[in-house]
């Protein structure tokens, strides 16, 4: 486990006044957006914060003007082809959907400056929750048509080094076109330009069909009126603030980390040919399971959900600079007496069955299931989401600095989600989670049990 780094709290940085920025070529009329079943199933925002220091071959003045240089590139630039990430999430009465408005009511942009150099923050890569003083909330109480969807903080160290923070709508960008969206803005503030000048924004290909036709019970998603009463991370419809915050007494929260070599040794325990994934997320759905039921409640069942990307999975293939949600979330179920005493090999094999089954009908049947379910990720009833951060390509960040130090996303205060993040050399994986205190103290006795 790792140690805990630095407190960063508002006090330490002085922010100047949110600025709006517009896109230089808005459609008109107002453009209204479809979002697909999947969009509506995670309309809540994603927090990421980079951090720089200023390369050997270059002075600390010369990071100054690193906010105007971002602020630039983003209304100058970006929001061209990006213009629908200045717009705002609408719910429609009438539909009971939720749209987006490609008004231009702006992105927010922020500058700000801190006392601290980067050494001071610690270990980077151990997740930080008080590291969203790095990254603008656009306020946790506002109406949709108040809220952006997309909003930048850069903030400059006292070393001359800088941290850029975002936050995106996980309902307009998933992790993959998210993080494409980050590469063309670093391209363009190296001046290369954009990488990619069309956005393919159309979500027809993935709406439902009419009738909807449902081939599989789908599991993996619960309708959102059974979650009312859940603090589920998912949030409903009408919510817009981020997924919880508030760390409670009752968790613990802590980080392990998986060297190349343990998890090389995971995947040799597997026996079956297996990926990093499906090895890892057996073994920690496997611990967890132990630290969590008790002897009498062995003959229930274990449930794990984790995202599979669905691009090359649908026919035909999604194009290559699609912008929507493209994955869906897939389940892995086992008894947890089965879990428990078989070999890791049986957890892997459910893990894997569990990635195979998203096949094309699949994808189609659990969209059809979203039309008349109108549900969310089924992170309720013991279950819980593996979230593979550490395959994003976010160590390549160059804003015309060099490669972040570390990227990686703003951690939340519930135990539903267990990240895989990436650790300091790339090589391993960290395992950030939260339990209640006691099970925790299990897990943590398990987790290492190779």
């Amino acid at each position: 486990m790792v140690s805990h780094a630095l407190t960063l709290t508002s006090q330490d940085l002085q922010k100047e006044e949110p600025i709006l920025l517009f896109s230089p070529s808005n459609p008109t009329p107002v453009e209204t957006m479809f979002l697909s079943n999947i969009d509506q199933a995670v309309t809540f925002p994603v927090e990421t914060v980079f951090f720089y220091e200023v390369p050997s071959n270059m002075t600390l003045s010369d990071t100054i003007n690193v906010a105007d240089k971002v602020k630039k590139a983003v209304s100058e630039v970006l929001l061209r082809p990006y213009y629908f990430m200045a717009g705002r999430l609408n719910f429609n009465d009438e539909t009971k959907r939720m749209e987006l408005i490609c008004n231009n009511a702006g992105v927010v942009f922020v500058s700000a400056k801190s006392r601290f150099s980067i050494k001071d923050l610690g270990n980077l890569s151990y997740p930080n929750p008080t590291f969203s003083n790095l990254i603008h909330r656009p306020g946790l109480y506002k109406s949709l048509a108040e809220t952006a969807v997309f909003t930048i903080q850069v903030t400059r160290f006292e070393c001359g080094g800088f941290s850029i923070g975002f936050m995106t709508n996980h309902a307009i960008l998933d992790g993959k076109s998210a993080s494409e969206m980050f590469d063309n803005l670093a391209s363009v503030c190296r001046g290369e330009g954009l990488k990619s000048q069309l956005i393919n924004n159309d979500r027809a290909c993935i709406r439902a069909r009419n009738p909807p036709q449902i081939h599989y019970p789908h599991n993996e998603y619960v309708k959102l009126a059974k979650t009312a009463s859940l603090a589920s991370s998912f949030t409903s419809q009408k919510r817009t603030s981020p997924s919880p915050l508030i760390f409670s007494e009752m968790y613990a929260h802590k980080l392990f980390s998986f060297s190349f070599e343990t998890l090389k040794l995971l995947k040799q325990k597997a026996i079956l040919k297996c990926s990093t994934f499906e090895a890892i997320a057996a073994h920690i759905w496997r611990a967890r399971t132990k630290a969590v039921c008790d002897e009498k409640n062995h003959d229930q069942d274990s449930t794990v959900l984790f995202a599979v990307d669905i691009r090359d999975k649908t026919t035909p293939p999604l194009p290559d600079s699609f912008a929507g949600n493209a994955v869906i979330t897939a389940f892995a179920t086992a008894k947890a007496r089965d879990l428990i005493e078989k070999p890791l090999s049986f957890g892997v094999e459910t893990v894997k069955k569990g990635r195979e089954r998203v096949t094309d009908e699949y994808i189609r049947s659990a969209i059809d299931w979203l039309e008349v379910n109108k549900g969310i990720p089924a992170t309720c009833d013991g279950s819980f989401y593996v979230s593979a951060w550490w395959k994003l390509p976010l160590k390549e960040l160059d804003f015309g600095f060099g490669k972040p130090r570390h990227g990686g996303p703003i951690v939340s205060g519930n135990d539903e989600f267990v990240l895989l993040l990436s650790d300091e050399n790339g090589m391993g994986i960290n395992v950030w989670m939260g339990l209640e205190k006691e099970k925790m103290k299990k897990f943590q006795s398990f987790v290492f049990e190779i």
